[in-house]
């Protein structure tokens, strides 16, 4: 048995971001605009809200649990301060669902500017590799590590179910500096690699998080030759980011995005499960909520799962304010383990609730933890009928 996979439950997890405490995003905010405000108080306002969120996690039927991100303001924002030789392009504009925009610009115009732009405490700007890579992220990640293992101390969860996501190296801005991409991610995993280490040496569990996997399949540049090397590039990248690390102390997580829209450009995941399954990780997670990819666990059907692995299929979404029904999220856990075993399924989100940090996130908080709730009852609905149990877990 794995350290990951279930013993005589169905186990709940999420992907990682959820919405920040607006006192914290008031001390972020004034941090990157070059405001005054007081170190000491944003590092105790960031404790206090990490060990809220990981108390919240558990009372609402989380197992494994995070901080939340709560140290992240955002995506391109982690990656600068955590490494040397990349550069801002804030005039640079980003290539986001270039399919979907392209086929839905009014929609896409009116989202990108108040719902996923909205609300931000920085604005998102792009990064490009332009000199050595280098890490020098050690401080940041001792604290996020050491704020959230106090918090899951005292909230009772051990090491073991306690994860923080990193970037995967596919994520890491543009390369404008190293000859090849392959000497560039070859750089990238080396440095990448330090963090993963500092993670995994703290007895907790690494989730390398790989949106941009998915994005390569639909990508209008590459033709099906160029698709599959990128993949496997990133996949190589990875698994050398992951090096010395056990595969049971990782969880890889890929999805399609963020955004709430039509989604009808998204790869399939027929398309990247044989990639997926190449990374050295105890868990993979991918979207199952969304209704554009809910009938994918088909795919089960033929592609079988190696041997200690587990899935950890989305049963709720990030994308709408409807809070599902514990007895469709049970229907959704049970076809996936009859699929790869009862023991291989772990119930999640499909994404993050707030992948940059956001005064108005798309599910509000609210809603948030109901979604939790639900599904910590539809994986208990879910034991019963897989174990036979009449005990809940709580």
């Amino acid at each position: 048995m794995s350290l990951q996979q279930n013993t005589d439950h169905i186990q709940t997890t999420h992907i990682g971001s959820l919405p920040r405490p607006h006192d914290l995003l008031d001390l972020m905010k004034a941090k990157y605009a070059g405001q005054p405000y007081d170190e000491s108080e944003l590092s105790a306002v960031l404790a206090r809200s990490v060990a809220d969120s990981v108390r919240k996690q558990v009372a609402g039927g989380i197992e494994i649990v995070t901080d939340g991100e709560f140290s992240k303001p955002g995506f391109f924002t982690y990656i600068r301060e955590r490494f040397d030789g990349f550069e801002s392009r804030p005039n640079q504009k980003l290539a986001l669902f270039q399919k979907e925009v392209a086929a839905f610009p009014e929609y896409y115009a009116q989202y990108f500017k108040e719902a996923m732009m909205g609300g931000a405490i920085l604005a998102i700007a792009s990064v490009v590799c332009t000199g050595p890579l280098r890490y020098k992220g050690e401080d940041k990640v001792a604290t996020d590590i050491a704020n959230v293992k106090a918090a899951a101390k005292a909230a009772g969860v051990p090491d073991h179910h306690v994860f923080l996501p990193a970037t995967a190296p596919s994520g890491v801005g543009r390369n404008e500096y190293y000859k090849t991409e392959e000497e560039y991610f070859h750089a990238l995993a080396a440095e990448l690699n330090k963090e993963y280490r500092a993670i995994a040496n703290a007895g907790l569990l690494v989730q390398v998080d790989d949106p941009f996997m998915a994005d390569i399949f639909v990508e209008p540049e590459l033709d099906d030759r160029q698709k599959a090397r990128r993949a496997e590039i990133y996949v190589e990248a990875t698994n050398a980011a992951l090096d010395g690390i056990p595969a049971e102390r990782v969880r890889f997580h890929t999805c399609y995005g963020i955004n709430e829209g039509p989604r009808i450009h998204e790869s399939s995941l027929s398309e990247i499960i044989s990639y997926v399954l190449k990374v050295n990780a105890g868990s993979y997670s991918f979207e199952a909520a969304n209704p554009r990819h809910e009938h994918e666990y088909h795919v089960f059907e033929r592609v079988k799962l190696p041997e200690g692995k587990v899935i950890c299929p989305g049963v709720i979404t990030h994308a709408s304010n409807i809070v599902e029904h514990p007895e469709w999220i049970a229907e959704r856990l049970i076809r996936f383990a009859k699929l790869v075993g009862r023991q291989n399924v772990i119930a999640t989100a499909d994404c993050g609730f707030s992948s940059q940090a956001l005064y108005r996130t798309e599910v509000h908080s609210s809603v948030v933890w109901e979604k939790f709730k639900a599904m910590r009852e539809g994986a208990d609905l879910a034991t019963r009928h897989l174990w036979g149990s009449t005990t809940q877990k709580t």
